[in-house]
């Protein structure tokens, strides 16, 4: 005679690999939010590695610190982005034009919008969730 199929267990383990796709999606959208977003040794900009002192801050001198982690180059450019903002900045750099202060708008802004989604309670919901069922589950 052949063997007899459980529906209930099939179910079951349909049920079970359902919810390990959906814990395993839910990690891919924390891990896609954050990835390196928060690494203080990558430019927020470019990505490039950024040197950081024993106590954990940016070996730079005399500059000013904004609300981003940039390397040199994205540094120095960001405050050209913001003097050119106040009717200064550099006109020897030509290439600095509507364009490139568009760019650097656009960055910015996408990364308030990123700011924001982290902080949503969607996603604060996201997390404790996967804290509360814990690495295998």
């Amino acid at each position: 005679m052949s063997t007899v199929i459980s529906f209930n267990r099939k179910q079951k383990l349909s049920e079970n690999k359902l919810a390990v796709l959906a814990r395993k999606r839910k990690i891919q959208a924390v891990q896609k939010a954050i990835h390196c977003s928060q690494c203080m040794y990558k430019c927020e900009k470019c990505g490039t590695q950024i040197d950081i002192d024993p106590a954990g801050q940016k070996k730079r001198t005399n500059q000013p610190s904004g609300p981003f982690r940039f390397c040199e180059t994205c540094h120095e450019e960001y405050l050209d982005y913001i003097a050119q903002l106040q009717g200064r900045g550099d006109r020897n750099c030509y290439w600095r034009n509507t364009n490139w202060r568009e760019t650097w708008r656009t960055w910015i802004n996408y990364q308030e919008a990123m700011n924001q989604y982290l902080k949503s309670k969607a996603f604060r919901k996201l997390v404790d969730e996967l804290k509360q069922t814990g690495p295998n589950q």
